[in-house]
């Protein structure tokens, strides 16, 4: 996510702190740098002369020219500013109304509105323990109503059918009333999407927005359109409400624009951001959250979230017992934690929350392919239990069985096992030492080139 302009930003600030102190001429040649980093990662002219300008006026005052560290001191300056330029904290959704709270979606063609309704459902039911109930008023493309129908039933939200010949208000009202019928808590409508924003689509929103008095009103937009998704959210919030932007893509979008140029545009928060395409990838917009990931100093927090919602603890304590008992990590245990990586979006999704990962060249980063993981959980499920257990049973024509079994080559089951001998390595250092250890061992082994799975 934002990788073009956390790699400009960090061999900026990389030479900032190489320098014993700052003076007028290297605070002006960084202000240049960073100018020059914001413009080409596509934020608004208005939104970097703004942000420069701040960080130049406190840079060149007393706290950080007598500052003992004036590199760190000028990088918590900047960090300061992209925590404000981005909305300072975030806003959640307002679930305070009398139920069913509807929240009216709005945006353009192809920004992933449908999906960000099934995404949106699967938090609310997953996280905030709501009873949730979607409904398609996209009467122009009747797929759309097709996939919402499909996407409710993957995350286990109530479906509300439309048709084509219905009118989009006609909708809403009757799923307004089914949805006080069955008690459900939120009720989450889904417009037509826009090409452009014209007159009369937006005219019928206004009167969808009207029937349905929604406590929020959320703009998606795609992340990859960069300032442009500011000046579209401006277009439609100057006709309709918002109260909220949800911005998609985030993790395909190299440049950070839209991120940083949304809320000073519009004055309107960024509430979620989508980091993939299934279903459960979508997050709370945190500015100093992704400032710290901007800046190259990950996203702990975060990280610490994701592993407490998606790691099954009962495994991870009989793991971790089984561990300090000195019984050893085996295959199965090592297949556990190939899958519980792959449910948190696997470790590209990861990477740039795991503070320091900014210090790995960006040629090694780029070797982690989740499809490895896939490949070799398939490996173990290709071993029999007995193989798992004791990994030193597999000799040559075991390995040539188990390729076979999985249709690969007896190469790539040798990787999986140089592989599995690091990771037993790392879990003993995680015995010892704790979670601090596994990620200095983490950070090494990807420093030194050894990147993940299959090189």
């Amino acid at each position: 996510m934002f990788d073009n302009l956390t790699d400009r930003l960090n061999a900026t600030f990389k030479r900032i702190r190489g320098q014993g102190r700052l003076t007028e001429d290297n605070i002006k040649e960084t202000m240049r740098e960073v100018r020059m980093a914001l413009l080409e990662a596509d934020v608004a002219l208005s939104v970097v002369k703004e942000f420069t300008e701040v960080v130049k006026e406190r840079a060149l005052g007393q706290e950080v020219m007598q500052s003992l560290s004036p590199g760190q001191a000028m990088l918590k300056i900047v960090n300061d500013q992209l925590v404000k330029t981005m909305g300072v904290a975030n806003e959640s959704l307002d679930l305070s109304a009398a139920p069913p709270v509807v929240i009216l979606m709005a945006g353009l063609q192809g920004s992933g509105k449908t999906t960000t309704v099934a995404k949106l459902s699967r938090l609310l039911i997953e996280r905030e323990k709501k009873s949730v109930m979607v409904v398609s008023a996209d009467v122009y493309r009747p797929a759309a109503i097709e996939q919402l129908q499909t996407l409710a039933a993957e995350v286990g939200a109530n479906f509300f059918p439309s048709s084509t010949d219905q009118k989009p208000v006609s909708i809403v009202k009757n799923a307004i009333a089914e949805a006080t019928k069955q008690f459900s808590d939120v009720l989450i409508v889904d417009t037509a999407g826009r090409l452009h924003v014209d007159d009369e689509m937006m005219n019928e929103i206004r009167q969808i927005h009207s029937a349905a008095n929604p406590a929020e009103t959320l703009f998606v937009v795609d992340s990859m359109t960069g300032q442009d998704a500011a000046n579209t959210a401006k277009a439609f919030n100057d006709v309709l409400p918002l109260t909220g932007v949800v911005l998609t893509k985030t993790d395909g979008d190299a440049r950070g624009g839209a991120a940083l140029s949304i809320r000073q545009i519009t004055g309107k928060p960024i509430k979620f951001m989508g980091v993939g395409e299934k279903t459960d990838a979508l997050e709370p917009f945190h500015p100093d959250r992704v400032a710290s990931r901007l800046l190259g100093m990950g996203d702990a927090l975060s990280l610490v979230e994701e592993i407490e919602r998606n790691v099954d603890k009962d495994k991870a304590a009989k793991l971790a017992k089984k561990i300090q008992k000195g019984k050893g990590f085996d295959l199965s245990d090592y297949r556990d934690q190939l899958d519980q990586m792959m449910q948190m979006g696997g470790m590209s999704a990861m990477m740039d929350k795991i503070p320091g990962m900014s210090n790995v060249p960006q040629n090694v980063k780029s070797q982690v392919s989740d499809k490895d993981f896939v490949r070799q959980i398939a490996l173990i499920n290709s071993m029999t239990q007995k193989e798992r257990v004791f990994p030193n049973l597999i000799n040559g024509s075991r390995r040539k069985r188990i390729a076979a079994g999985a249709g690969m080559q007896v190469q790539d089951v040798n990787k999986l096992m140089k592989q599995f001998k690091q990771a037993q390595k790392m879990m003993k250092k995680v015995s010892k030492g704790g979670m601090a250890k596994m990620m200095r061992g983490l950070k090494g082994q990807l420093g030194q080139g050894q990147g993940f799975p299959f090189q």
